[in-house]
């Protein structure tokens, strides 16, 4: 477990086990040298309880990371709730109990939407602590302005590889449909892109076709498809050795975390000169909204800072082909510098809490 915690650079990790609301839960904290950590509450099944963990450090770096180069005065934190295989029945009880775990934390830990955790889920939080943003009653619902940062995103990816200002018959290939998936879709297809589209749901890629005129496809045909730009926004892991040479795009740009199976994917996408942008970078828009959010910014400001991605991106991706290095290296090195080397020495030490 240590040795998990010191390659991750994670501070701390807190586990909380509730019979009552068969509650299993982790709080992964990777980083609060820029304010207290911030990151979604992720509700889903795992295999294992060591997936759990990884699965919470990984998505806690993220964080750190995304915080970093979002400019938002937060730290990078995670929490996951195994979901029992026969589903739950009292979910009412089950976030509230996630709620006290969290209160628990005293505010080094701020929580969120993410897979598998609703509003209403987030609203039963928020009556057992503050310690929680973007619930129903704040307004601050961060699916939508995710999918306004990776649509900005997609600007800058478009106008960088393709040289063109304009998303106009720009061919958008989008894995995944759900809450930040529509939303980009109707921001795409409100620009003049043309869509593609796949979802485990038929009824949401219906949906797409009714709405946007969006061609479907099934499974992992998505990754296959002669586009201009891949926009992966289910879960992660989807960019690996069996995907990456059958991709047939120029850009992949989507609101998935944690895209590249390793980190050294992120060189095979360089090497088949495929623009890809970090999805921590790209996916921000949330973390900026419950971020500005919790600190009651108005939702004018707040859009201004998720419009500003693009900016950030440009920045990255000339960078990234000045220097002759991936895209990923480069934002995990801007990123680092800002975590642990232009403001901070070292390190802080990982502990363990159970």
């Amino acid at each position: 477990m240590f040795d998990k915690l010191e390659r991750a650079r994670l501070e701390e990790i807190h586990f909380r086990h509730d019979p009552d609301s068969r509650l299993n839960a982790i709080i992964a904290i990777h980083n609060t040298r820029l304010g207290p950590a911030l990151g979604g509450c992720r509700c889903i099944h795992y295999t294992s309880d060591d997936q759990a963990v990884d699965d919470a450090i990984r998505l806690a770096r993220g964080m750190s990371y995304k915080a970093a180069l979002a400019g938002v005065p937060q730290g990078g934190g995670k929490a996951v709730i195994m979901l029992p295989a026969d589903g739950v029945e009292d979910r009412k009880s089950l976030y509230q109990a996630f709620g006290r775990f969290v209160h628990d934390l005293g505010g080094r830990y701020i929580t969120a939407a993410d897979s598998g955790t609703t509003l209403a889920d987030l609203d039963e939080v928020s009556g057992v602590t503050p310690y929680v943003s973007g619930t129903s009653r704040d307004g601050f619902n961060p699916s939508p302005l995710t999918a306004l940062g990776v649509f900005a995103g997609i600007k800058a990816a478009v106008r960088h590889k393709l040289r063109r200002n304009s998303l106009k018959d720009i061919h958008v290939a989008i894995q995944g449909v759900g809450n930040v998936g529509y939303a980009l879709a109707a921001l795409l297809a409100d620009a003049g892109a043309r869509l593609t589209v796949s979802d485990t749901d038929p009824a949401k890629t219906a949906r797409c076709v009714s709405e946007f005129g969006a061609t479907v496809v099934t499974g992992d045909d998505i990754l296959t498809q002669e586009c201009d730009v891949l926009a992966p926004c289910g879960l992660g892991g989807i960019l690996n050795d069996i995907s990456i040479p059958q991709l047939r795009c120029p850009i992949v740009a989507g609101a998935a975390n944690n895209q590249l199976q390793k980190p050294e994917h992120g060189a095979l996408l360089h090497q088949s000169d495929i623009l890809y942008a970090p999805d921590y970078v790209i996916n921000a828009g949330g973390l900026i909204t419950v971020s500005l959010g919790y600190m009651n910014a108005s939702m004018p400001g707040i859009q201004q800072r998720v419009l500003a991605l693009e900016t950030t991106l440009l920045t990255l991706f000339e960078r990234s082909q000045a220097e002759g290095s991936p895209s990923s290296d480069i934002a995990d090195q801007m990123a680092e510098d800002i975590l642990y080397q232009r403001h901070f020495g070292q390190r802080a030490s990982a502990k363990l809490v159970i």
